[in-house]
């Protein structure tokens, strides 16, 4: 590819990144990007899309675009799954740690379908091997990234199905971008590991104080600073760690 579509194609991708893009990729200096923009792939992603089983070998990394979000699930030998990260418009999803050889440990699944430039990781390990800055960045948000799946650990251990779902949701509105979070009932008991009898109690108990709408196939923020309020510790945790770690990118 020639220096002049490298140039091209790194403008076009840089006024999508800070329109409605990925945060990530519009913190890398000019020279970092430059290694990946011809790599990057403007992908579809479909509501309930496996990105990776168990088991897989990674061979691409997504960076989310927009109001995407992809929950990583840890998968019990019984079937049975329940949420350890959420990832957005601030991340990637695959690939982010390790060299080599790259099994998955989890399942990957679109929650909130949108678009993201996909990019075959050995691109991603090549750029990291490259620039001391570039692999800085991806250390910080992989830090960041195990805050947020060790608070779930201790969240899904400890505090109450509406504390944890009001987090849940706060992080899901973080990266929605607008009041609406676009999902069913039933993908967001899957996330908290319960019943969707239980998550329908406690998402009509929020509605019935004002802090959401509820709707088919989605979820209104009424009230943000209750909604805060009312959820466990957690999301406040997470949120205050990402942006030491992070200050230049924001969820």
């Amino acid at each position: 590819m020639s220096e002049g579509s490298v140039a091209s194609r790194r403008a076009a991708v840089d006024a999508k990144a800070a329109g409605r893009g990925n945060r990530l990729l519009s913190t890398l200096a000019p020279r970092d990007f430059d290694v990946l923009a011809p790599h990057l792939e403007r992908v579809k992603l479909p509501r309930g899309r496996v990105l990776f089983e168990p088991g897989d070998e990674v061979e691409t990394t997504y960076f989310l675009l927009h109001r995407t979000m992809v929950s990583l699930l840890i998968v019990t030998r019984d079937g049975d799954e329940v949420e350890a990260a959420t990832i957005g418009r601030e991340g990637a999803v695959g690939g982010i740690v390790s060299e080599g050889s790259k099994p998955a440990f989890g399942r990957a699944v679109v929650q909130i379908p949108g678009e993201a430039y996909a990019v075959p990781t050995r691109h991603l390990e090549a750029a990291k091997e490259g620039s001391v800055r570039f692999g800085d960045l991806f250390a910080r948000y992989a830090d960041a990234l195990l805050a947020q799946i060790m608070q779930s650990v201790a969240c899904n251990a400890l505090h109450a199905v509406e504390a944890r779902c009001c987090r849940w949701l706060l992080a899901a509105h973080d990266r929605a971008g607008d009041g609406t979070i676009h999902l069913t009932q039933q993908a967001l008991a899957g996330m908290l590991g319960v019943q969707r009898t239980t998550v329908t109690a406690v998402t009509r108990a929020l509605q019935d104080r004002g802090l959401i709408r509820t709707r088919r196939g989605g979820v209104e923020v009424i009230d943000r600073p209750g909604l805060e309020r009312a959820a466990c510790e957690c999301y406040a945790a997470v949120d205050s760690h990402f942006e030491r770690l992070l200050p230049e990118v924001a969820i």
